[in-house]
């Protein structure tokens, strides 16, 4: 039955404190003053057990606040008639003011608990006054006490429930943002791969017209060769079909230019002059031996530069930005760097909403008039470097500014180019 009643309810430590209290200092009291004399206790008895029994009743006092009010106005009438020499023992004082605290935090004024619980205030407060014979100046005095404790539970109470609305929220806006942040991923892998699409359908398409040139040149003499070329070539155009299934279908019908063939680091003097016209004054410099490079990984690279462009433009006060492309023999470098304030405005992680889609934009993150306005920031080149092994880093300038920095990995076979 009393595991019913309590259900998971535990006593915190200042309920075993506060009860501790009432019972140390009631026993204290009720020996302590134990006389014949007026002002004193007579009989101490009654009272040492009614601050035993207040003081065990505390430890529920969040689980039935009101309940316990009415008990302890109990408790009070009994002893006074049990003991009735007319002394009013401090501990009980006490703790009325702790019940009435805990009763105006337990519920909303304006509910029928809360109207409850007043009602229950009112009654214990006109109790004390029946004790014992008080002035005015008593009244008031005993009134501003309980005014204070029932108006400091009412606002802890409040203060609890904003706190748990905040922490409420800030739940519910930490599983948004990394809800946004898993879609921003799914939408750029979405985006990098119909970009890829052309790549991988022209090069496989390339390899399997080669590869039947060379069966169609061989003579009757090198059947098992001719065999075998027509296997690869059967399995290319497989391929090809695959692509068409599983890959076309990323292309959507928001594409504008399907058939356009994709961008790469030998179109940065383009783009470079595309973000001239727009405003900012842009440096580029090309430093080490360029070579061929793969052309998923050209198109990344030029889509890194692209997007760190166009986030400086879109959000940085900046004048001017310098693009470096760097050709080592083990790896291409990037660096990108704008002299803006350089204050964390940088959009690291964060969609493109749909505002920035309105004015022109397609979902695929390309614009009406043919221009690339970037995808999902950091996040996007962060997988575009990660496609191929690299590694990214972006940050603000301890002088100011910004800069982007990606670093591509080369194999020995294309660094040997």
């Amino acid at each position: 039955m009393l595991r019913r009643l309590l259900g998971d309810w535990r006593p915190t430590w200042l309920d075993l404190l506060l009860s501790l209290a009432v019972v140390i200092t009631g026993l204290a009291e009720s020996f302590g003053r134990q006389g014949s004399q007026p002002g004193q206790i007579s009989d101490p008895v009654p009272l040492a057990v009614g601050a035993v029994v207040t003081g065990t009743l505390l430890l529920l006092r969040r689980r039935f606040p009101t309940t316990l009010l009415i008990a302890l106005i109990s408790i009070g009438l009994t002893i006074r008639t049990v003991a009735g020499d007319g002394y009013y023992a401090a501990w009980h004082f006490y703790s009325t003011l702790i019940l009435v605290h805990t009763v105006a935090s337990a519920a909303e004024l304006r509910s029928r608990r809360g109207l409850a619980g007043l009602a229950c205030v009112l009654v214990a407060y006109a109790s004390l006054q029946t004790f014992q014979r008080n002035d005015i100046a008593e009244f008031m005095i005993g009134a501003v006490f309980i005014g204070v404790a029932y108006g400091s539970g009412i606002l802890l109470r409040r203060q609890i429930d904003r706190t748990l609305r905040l922490a409420e929220r800030a739940v519910r806006l930490e599983v948004e943002r990394e809800e946004r942040a898993r879609q921003a991923v799914a939408e750029e892998r979405t985006r990098i791969a119909r970009e890829l699409h052309d790549v991988v359908s022209h090069n496989v398409s390339v390899m399997t017209l080669h590869t039947g040139g060379v069966r169609m040149r061989l003579g009757e003499e090198h059947r098992r060769e001719r065999d075998m070329l027509l296997g690869v070539e059967k399995a290319g155009r497989e391929a090809i079909e695959e692509l068409q299934l599983m890959l076309g279908v990323l292309r959507g019908s928001g594409d504008p230019n399907p058939g356009a063939s994709q961008p790469s680091l030998e179109r940065l003097n383009e783009l470079v002059t595309q973000v001239r016209e727009a405003g900012l004054d842009v440096r580029l410099r090309i430093t080490g031996e360029p070579r061929p490079l793969p052309p998923g990984l050209a198109l990344s690279a030029y889509r890194v530069i692209q997007e760190a462009l166009t986030n400086v433009l879109k959000h940085s006060p900046a004048a001017a930005a310098e693009v470096v492309v760097a050709h080592g023999p083990t790896g291409l470098d990037l660096e990108i760097t704008d002299d803006g304030t350089g204050d964390g405005t940088f959009p690291a992680d964060v969609p493109d909403s749909d505002a920035q889609r309105s004015d022109g934009q397609h979902s695929d993150g390309q614009r009406s008039d043919g221009r690339y306005s970037g995808g999902h920031g950091l996040i996007g080149m962060r997988e575009r470097t990660a496609m191929h092994g690299g590694e990214l880093s972006a940050g603000p300038l301890p002088g100011g500014g910004y800069r982007v920095v990606a670093r591509f990995p080369l194999d020995a076979s294309v660094a040997t180019g």
